[in-house]
């Protein structure tokens, strides 16, 4: 039987969440101090769903129409629902199906919970180790 990496094998644990509410210079603090590309928007409840915002939302949403930090709440600019990877599909697969979706950065789910981020670094890192 061949073995073969799966996302969850490089994916790292960089997985931050933050209120939908807070302003983007909370979101941008929080991915500056903690080195990060995205973070996950909390649910309000249970039958809600994850968002995400990332620094191309945050150039898209903020930056380019010139608003200010404080002016703009994560829950504006984030997307909704969050794309995911499976945590258990092929690294073969990951990189395509991130180019096809138009994503940069996914959180990997496994059983329904999020486990670890993928960028497009972590996957191109990866090769490095082929």
């Amino acid at each position: 039987m061949e073995t073969f990496k799966k996302a969850k094998d490089i994916a790292t644990d960089k997985l931050y969440y933050i209120d939908g509410l807070a302003s983007v210079r909370t979101a941008i603090k929080m991915m500056k101090e903690k080195n990060v590309q995205a973070l996950i928007i909390q649910k309000r409840d249970d039958a809600d769903v994850n968002g995400i915002v990332t620094i191309n939302d945050i150039i898209k949403g903020v930056i380019i129409p010139n608003k200010t930090l404080d002016e703009v709440s994560v829950y504006e600019i984030m997307t909704k629902p969050v794309f995911s990877i499976p945590a258990h599909l092929n690294l073969k697969y990951v990189s395509r199906l991130m180019y096809n979706y138009n994503v940069r950065v996914a959180p990997v789910e496994e059983n329904g919970e999020y486990i670890g981020i993928i960028d497009y670094r972590e996957f191109l890192f990866s090769k490095l180790e082929e």
